[in-house]
């Protein structure tokens, strides 16, 4: 693929109105290049499900493109269109996926959502995510007792990555601890802090609480968490919570107490496979006493599985006025949303089908309380059923980003290990089949659904970024993607500093603050220039997305918005130059190569250098 296709996307530069209203009909553009086998554009939606065609006109001819425009009516929430492009040669699709010579189904349409948008802030932010056990250590954090769990460790004690020990070792930080460190934030440019669960646990994940109502006296308790929301919004920044729909821990009151007593109100918050008839003592009977069995997150005991089909659960998470996800976006801790563990799972087991249901609950529930709040689903895998119904407002894009851009950027022959679960590990793959999936996931989610989704490069769940590309080069082109590719960007504390670690576990490493010898100078400036240019281009955070070249080395596109232009390229070795046409001279901002000037055939030529990430701004 080189050069210029006909284009649309869900941005502004082709859809006039991005919070479209029911029933309101919609001005959308295609753009078609000149020489391109377009003679008439046609919409089709399908509004209540029957297919309707309606002709676009001209609008406008720019230079040697054309653009045509149509009107599509949002009759349903989620209005599906697509456009017929008639030439000599004749018809064509295009969709969200591309222009296609063949009949394609309609979940790959363009999308149009008339729910209530995401906050508006959400596209400009920059989230930066912290595992608060190994971020930094307050002075206060000496003088706490530790529970019979915690196995202590010095900061510098090496992680277990794999092991019984993995989620006992404890390294003692605490909010107060972040909250000293916000200038380093500050230095790398982000405007969002996402803390992973803070409420009491038997583990340093902290994702199997004790209970959903107090912060974890570990951290500094509830009045830390205060000091860290009054400390982050002072800087004119946002702050988001972690909490888990899908289970609780096994030593959570709610659990403690059914697992006491089968008449408990708490038994039906959980699935329990009742082992008979019981005493007035709640104990199975007769014979002796058996362990109860129940559901677990992927069968492991200490994460019991709660039940949404439990009114009285949907009640004590989330309605009650009083429920966690309502108490703790209120001052005066003023959490600015959730990211929601495991809400692939969330409401489902076995004929049980609760998840969009809940979704849209817990948004409800989520907006009304403070209407600018976020609420982010975690997703390891296909994510597209579970968006664009009124529920989560984006999701953590493991698979449409974080994975294929480890299989392209991915260093060596030794394996590398897929957190996804994949056997054999993160493959070797070309930019043609990275960009193939990216698209394919991109195509079956509405616009708001993907700019709205996290892009990461790793987590804690994962492995390192820079364990996965093997060096600071091909980790600068990683980071690159981060920060020009549509979406929200996330960094897990110490990608920043090129830390490493081969799984979710290793990859907790304790911050190196006092021992700045292993943390990467180059990788930090890198970060924080990436950073700085996004939020200095408009087109970087809410521009459109058009692919003009890939080889399998090199990936060329732009962000376009009525603001602005930017030319990204993308190189993960060197190859030879790329040349395009139809492009004015551009101007380097980020990488440090010349400038782009057409040359007398008018086409510009990309540097072939590699590894190397360039950005340029077009007038």
């Amino acid at each position: 693929m080189t050069g210029p296709q006909p284009h649309h996307d869900g941005s502004p530069l082709y859809v006039a109105q991005q919070e479209p209203t029911p029933g309101e009909t919609v001005d959308v553009l295609v753009r078609v290049p000149a020489g391109a086998d377009v003679r008439e554009v046609h919409v089709r939606t399908t509004a209540d499900g029957e297919p309707r065609f309606r002709e676009a006109t001209v609008d406008r001819v720019d230079g040697d493109e054309v653009w045509w425009r149509a009107e599509v009516e949002t009759r349903n929430p989620v209005s599906n269109y697509r456009f017929l492009l008639s030439g000599r040669h004749g018809p064509r699709w295009l969709t969200a996926a591309g222009v296609v010579d063949h009949d394609v189904p309609d979940h790959g349409d363009f999308k149009l959502v008339t729910y209530a948008a995401p906050p508006a802030w959400a596209r400009d932010a920059v989230i930066y995510q912290i595992f608060p056990d190994r971020f930094a250590r307050s002075a206060a954090a000496d003088g706490r007792p530790l529970p019979d769990w915690a196995i202590p460790c010095d900061w510098d004690t090496p992680v277990v990555g794999r092991g019984p020990e993995t989620p006992h070792q404890f390294y003692g930080g605490d909010l107060d601890g972040i909250t000293e460190r916000l200038d380093h934030l500050d230095r790398l440019g982000v405007n969002t802090v996402y803390l992973t669960p803070v409420f009491p646990a038997r583990s340093n994940h902290r994702y199997d609480a004790t209970s959903f109502d107090r912060v974890d006296p570990l951290l500094g308790g509830d009045t830390a968490l205060a000091r860290l929301g009054d400390a982050v919004r002072a800087r004119g920044w946002r702050l988001l919570g972690d909490i888990t729909s899908n289970h609780t821990g096994d030593g959570h009151d709610w659990f403690t107490a059914a697992s006491l007593d089968v008449r408990a109100p708490e038994r039906g918050l959980y699935y329990f496979d009742e082992v008979g008839d019981c005493d007035d003592s709640g104990s199975a009977g007769p014979g002796p006493r058996r362990e109860p069995s129940y559901e677990s997150w992927n069968g492991v005991a200490s994460l019991p599985k709660l039940n949404w089909g439990s009114a009285e659960l949907r009640r004590r998470f989330a309605t009650d006025d009083d429920a966690p996800l309502r108490r703790w976006l209120r001052p005066p801790h003023g959490l600015d949303g959730w990211r929601v563990d495991v809400a692939n799972m969330t409401g489902r087991r076995g004929v049980d089908a609760y998840t969009h249901e809940v979704a849209a609950l817990l948004r409800a529930v989520v907006a009304g309380e403070r209407p600018d709040a976020l609420l982010m689903a975690e997703h390891g895998h296909d994510h597209t059923g579970d968006l664009d119904r009124d529920g989560w407002h984006g999701t953590m894009n493991y698979v449409g980003f974080t994975d294929p851009v480890w299989s392209w950027l991915r260093h060596g022959d030794d394996p590398v290990p897929n957190f996804l679960g994949i056997p054999g590990g993160v493959p070797r793959r070309d930019a043609g089949t990275v960009l193939a999936t990216m698209n394919a996931y991109r195509s079956l989610i509405s616009w708001r659904s993907y700019v709205h989704s996290w892009q990461l490069l790793g987590s804690h769940d994962s492995a390192r970024i820079r364990s996965v590309v093997g060096d600071a080069a091909r980790q600068e082109v990683a980071a690159g993607l981060l920060a020009t590719m549509p979406g929200t960007p996330m960094i897990f504390a110490g990608d920043e500093w090129g830390l490493t670690g081969l799984n979710g576990e290793s990859s907790r490493t304790p911050m190196p603050w006092h021992r700045p010898q292993d943390s990467d100078a180059g990788t930090f400036a890198a970060y924080r220039a990436l950073i700085a240019l996004r939020h200095a281009e408009p087109a970087l955070r809410h521009g459109g997305l058009r692919w003009l070249h890939h080889d399998p080395d090199t990936l060329v596109f732009l962000r376009e918005a009525p603001t602005g232009v930017v030319l990204v390229l993308a190189r993960r070795t060197s190859g030879g130059p790329v040349r395009l046409g139809g492009l004015p001279p551009a101007e380097n901002v980020y990488g440090g190569a010349p400038p782009l000037r057409p040359g007398p055939d008018g086409v510009l030529t990309l540097p072939g250098d590699g590894p190397t990430f360039q950005v340029w701004r077009l007038p």
